[in-house]
């Protein structure tokens, strides 16, 4: 059983991940290039556990023994030395992906366990940055990390059993329920996600109904937890975006991205993260 966990990458995801891993009882390690992002991530955290804490989800020594677990570096070799388990949680870019699992394949144990959180980048294809594609899989998490239930496992082409288990068991730890399904674009939840998503973009584009009305259908009618324009803010546009061209790529014309959302990106116009997506955040109070 892992017990010290290494997220590269303290991003939204890469944050998230850290603190259910702490909750969970594993020593973890936040690793991330720049310093101002591992601050902003420690400040984070540590506001997660106080809401915790006055919702009365954990007394106050308990977020101090989980908050204590983690430790924030900015060097990789030190951060992954002595990791049992790796979650990287880098952009959606393979150019990104392959420079990190390069390091990891240089520097993590030989036992370890080296896990991808991608929501549509092949696990078989990151596997062949590394001298070792039966310790890679991908684990897709889903963002709020500390709300949403389920992590996606998806076993690459060279992906061991034992690999399989181990990742069944750490995301089982961490108080996730889990499907495991067999590598191709988009997996599951991305592939469903991204083209009902897109549709509604399209839809808006068209001039077919609002934003808000797309949403509340889909909401009311359909029974989806959120509407597709909320999730595409609360996911990032940019990510929404970078995915579909993925699928796009690899899955033909139906994934092409609407214009709109592209127009949206290219305007800076990314979501809860800039405060403003399809919908305006800016002065509003986020939820946690």
């Amino acid at each position: 059983m892992a017990e010290q966990i290494t997220v590269v990458g303290a991003g939204v995801m890469g944050r998230g991940i850290a603190y259910v891993a702490a909750l969970a009882g594993f020593k973890v390690h936040v690793v991330d290039v720049q310093h101002r992002a591992l601050q902003s991530a420690a400040k984070e955290i540590a506001s997660l556990f106080q809401k915790a804490i006055a919702r009365g989800q954990l007394t106050p020594d308990e977020a101090y023994v989980a908050q204590d677990r983690l430790s924030y570096f900015t060097d990789l070799e030190k951060a992954v030395h002595q990791a049992d388990f790796v979650i990287e949680a880098v952009p959606e870019k393979a150019e990104v992906k392959r420079a990190v699992f390069a390091a990891l394949d240089r520097h993590a144990p030989e036992h370890c366990v080296l896990a991808t959180n991608t929501s549509t980048m092949s696990p078989t294809e990151i596997g062949s940055y590394t001298q070792r594609p039966e310790a890679v899989i991908a684990m897709h998490f889903f963002n709020p990390v500390h709300k949403m239930p389920l992590v996606e496992i998806v076993r690459g082409l060279a992906t061991a059993d034992a690999t399989v288990a181990r990742t069944e068991t750490v995301a089982r730890k961490m108080g996730k329920d889990t499907v495991t399904v067999n590598d191709f674009p988009g997996f599951v939840t991305s592939r469903l996600s991204a083209l009902i998503g897109n549709e509604a973009f399209y839809m808006l584009q068209e001039g077919v109904a609002s934003a808000e009305a797309i949403d509340k259908a889909v909401k009311l009618g359909l029974h989806f937890p959120m509407g597709p324009f909320e999730l595409a803010d609360l996911v990032g546009l940019d990510t929404r975006l970078n995915n579909l061209r993925y699928l796009h790529e690899k899955l033909g014309e139906k994934y092409r991205p609407a214009p709109l959302l592209e127009q949206y990106v290219n305007a800076g116009r990314l979501g809860r993260k800039t405060g403003r997506g399809v919908y305006d955040y800016r002065g509003k109070e986020q939820e946690d």
